[in-house]
């Protein structure tokens, strides 16, 4: 069974980004989207305008300015590989207490439609708080070019803080 990461949360954060379980690269390097070919650090940095870095600390102190939390739908599985359609015994993550500890959250937003399904058959959508999908930023994704990605993260993220 292959464990996912505690949330990123602080005690300001509006806005939730659940992704539906980290990929082998990000387990081995116990980091949120630790594999470098996800566009998921570049977009958000592009967002904010800020400069990319490959620092982990950096990339974290990014989420806690802009009030993000992050967190993955799912606490473990079994999968072979990074792809999701992969994942079998799942387990969800504990929103009930999630929530009842950050009541603060007023956006989530997926980051890939498998994140949104899971989250829906496990958990289910709360009143009061806004929920969207985003594009994916996987390098599996490659339907939709950066910069369109990059319009539709600052469409739905910037309204949202």
């Amino acid at each position: 069974m292959k464990k996912a990461f505690p949330p990123v949360v602080h005690s300001d954060s509006k806005i939730l980004i659940l992704g539906t379980m980290p990929g082998e690269k990000s387990l081995r390097l116990q980091e949120y989207y630790g594999n470098r070919g996800n566009q998921f650090w570049k977009l958000l940095f592009a967002i904010f305008n800020y400069e990319p870095t490959h620092d982990y600390p950096g990339k974290l102190s990014l989420l806690k300015t802009h009030r993000i939390a992050l967190w993955d739908v799912l606490e473990g599985c079994e999968r072979e590989g990074s792809l999701d359609s992969n994942i079998k015994n799942e387990v969800p993550n504990d929103f009930t207490g999630f929530y009842k500890s950050h009541p603060q959250i007023t956006h989530v937003f997926f980051s890939s439609k498998n994140a949104a399904a899971y989250y829906d058959k496990y958990v289910g959508r709360r009143e009061g708080i806004a929920y969207d999908t985003l594009p994916s930023p996987s390098g599996a994704n490659a339907t939709m070019p950066f910069a369109q990605k990059l319009e539709v993260w600052q469409q739905k993220i910037l309204p949202a803080l």
